[in-house]
C-alpha cells in the first residue's frame, strides 16, 4: 500500500488495528507472528466486507466458517492456503473475536466454536549425522570471512537447535564461549529467553569467524554489535541465512530426498539427541517449546528408526518364506 494512502477506517479495520496493538504490547508475539497474523486478518475484513458486514457485532458463525472454506479454496481471489497455514488464520480470527467479545464490542463470540482445519501429521525432517558432517564441511569451504561465517552459523544452529531468525538475532554479547561451560543466549518466540549449551565443534568455528572472518566484514559497515555480518557489514537477513544453508546443501551434494529447510539442522538437533537417549523434557527446554507435545513429534522419528534397524537386524523379526515357494 502506497505509503500517502491513509489507512482503511471504519469499526472493523479500527478493532483489528487495536487486536493488533494488544498483541504487541500485552502478548509480546514475534515480529514473524504479527505480520502473518496481520495478513490473515486484513483479508479477513475484506472478506467481511464484502459479504455487507460493517462492525464486529455483524458477524456470524456462519461468515466465519464460510471464511475457512474461502482460505482454503481461494474464491475471493486471494492464496489458497496450506492446512497449516489455514489453522493459523483461523487462530488470528478466533484471537480477535474473543478480543472483541471482552472489549464489548460485540455481545458473543462468532468464533469460538470454529475449529481450525484437520492438519495431516507430519514428522520433522531430518538429515543423518553424515549428511550433516558434510553439510557442515561444505559450509566452510574456500577461504576468507564467508566461508568462516558460514560454517560457524550452521555449526551453532546444529549445536544449539535455534531457530534461524534466533541465530541471525544475535549479538557478539549473547555468546560465553568459556570452555567448559560455553553457552548462547537465545530469545525465541514470544521474546522469551533461553540458554542453551554449545558445544565444541561450534565454539571452535564460531571463534575462528570472531577473530578472522568478523572484522573484515565488520569493516565494510558502521559499527554493529551483531555476530553474524553480511558483505556490508550489517546483520545477516534470515533470508540470507536460509540461502547459506541451501548453498552448502549444493555443495554437499545432498540427495533431494534430504529436504533441506531453514528448520533443517534444528529437526535434526531434535532428532538425534532424543535418538542419543536424552530425555524429551531436556530436549524441550533446549528448543524453547513451550508445550512438551510439540516436542514429542520427535519420538515419532525415532521410533520409526528403531523399528527400522529391529526389522533389518534382528533374525526372527520378519518371517522368512522358504525357498523354492
Amino acid at each position: 500500500m502506497p505509503e500517502d494512502r491513509p489507512d482503511p477506517t471504519g469499526p472493523l479495520h479500527d478493532a483489528m488495528r487495536d487486536y493488533l496493538a494488544h498483541l504487541t504490547v500485552e502478548r509480546g508475539l514475534s515480529a514473524n507472528t504479527l505480520g502473518a497474523y496481520r495478513r490473515d486478518l486484513a483479508r479477513y475484513v475484506q472478506y467481511l466486507e464484502a459479504a455487507g458486514r460493517s462492525a464486529p457485532a455483524d458477524v456470524t458463525e456462519r461468515d466465519v466458517e464460510d471464511f475457512v472454506l474461502v482460505v482454503r479454496t481461494g474464491s475471493d481471489g486471494g492464496a489458497v492456503l496450506s492446512a497449516s497455514s489455514a489453522a493459523r488464520a483461523v487462530v488470528a480470527v478466533r484471537g480477535w473475536h474473543r478480543f472483541c467479545a471482552l472489549e464489548g464490542l460485540t455481545g458473543t463470540d462468532a468464533a469460538s466454536a470454529v475449529r481450525p482445519p484437520a492438519q495431516p501429521r507430519r514428522l520433522p525432517k531430518a538429515i543423518s549425522t553424515d549428511d550433516v558432517e558434510r553439510l557442515l564441511e561444505a559450509a566452510g569451504a574456500g577461504d576468507g570471512p564467508g566461508p568462516l561465517r558460514d560454517r560457524a552459523l550452521l555449526e551453532l544452529l546444529y549445536s544449539t537447535g535455534a531457530r534461524i531468525s534466533e541465530a541471525v538475532g544475535l549479538d557478539v554479547d549473547d555468546l560465553d564461549l568459556t570452555r567448559g561451560r560455553s553457552a548462547v543466549r537465545l530469545l525465541g518466540k514470544g521474546s522469551k529467553e533461553r540458554v542453551v549449551p554449545v558445544g565444541s565443534y561450534a565454539v571452535d568455528a564460531v571463534e575462528a569467524y570472531v577473530v578472522r572472518g568478523r572484522p573484515a566484514l565488520a569493516a565494510a559497515g558502521r559499527g554493529t554489535s551483531a555476530l553474524f555480518l553480511n558483505t556490508r557489514g550489517s546483520r545477516l537477513s534470515r533470508q540470507s541465512a536460509w540461502a547459506v544453508l541451501r548453498a552448502s546443501a549444493e555443495r554437499a551434494q545432498l540427495p533431494a530426498s534430504a529436504h533441506v529447510s531453514p528448520h533443517t539442522l534444528r529437526h535434526s538437533f531434535a532428532t538425534h539427541l532424543l535418538a542419543g537417549g536424552a530425555d524429551v523434557r531436556v530436549v524441550q527446554e533446549l528448543l524453547g517449546h513451550a508445550s512438551v507435545t510439540t516436542t514429542q513429534v520427535y519420538t515419532l522419528v525415532t521410533r520409526d528408526t528403531l523399528r527400522e534397524v529391529y526389522a533389518t537386524a534382528h533374525p526372527r523379526a520378519l518371517r522368512r518364506e522358504p525357498a523354492g515357494r
